[in-house]
C-alpha cells in the first residue's frame, strides 16, 4: 500500500520526531522528506504555510496539508481519504 501523505521535516524538529513515532507506533506508512536537504521541497512547505518553513507539514494523495496536525488529526484525514 502506497504512503497517503509525505511528511516534509527536518532532521531537528522535535515536533516531527513525536508524531513520526506516534505514526510508526499505529503503523502508519508515510514518506519523509527532509526540506534542509531538498530546496523544492522547502518551497513547497513554504507556499503551503504562507512563505512559512513550518514543520511538520504533512501533504495528503489529494493534495490538501496540514501543518503540525494531532495524530488524531492525521487519522481523521487518511479516514475521509479511504
Amino acid at each position: 500500500m502506497s504512503a497517503g501523505f509525505t511528511m516534509y521535516s527536518t532532521p531537528w524538529c522535535g515536533y516531527c520526531h513525536r508524531l513520526k513515532s506516534q505514526l510508526d507506533r499505529e503503523g502508519i506508512g508515510f514518506e519523509v522528506v527532509d526540506i534542509e536537504a531538498q530546496p523544492e521541497a522547502a518551497a513547497l512547505v513554504e507556499k503551503v504555510n504562507n512563505g512559512n518553513q513550518t514543520v511538520p507539514t504533512l501533504v495528503y494523495s489529494d493534495g490538501t496539508a496540514q501543518t503540525n496536525p494531532s495524530l488524531a488529526q492525521v487519522k481523521a484525514k487518511l479516514a475521509e481519504l479511504a
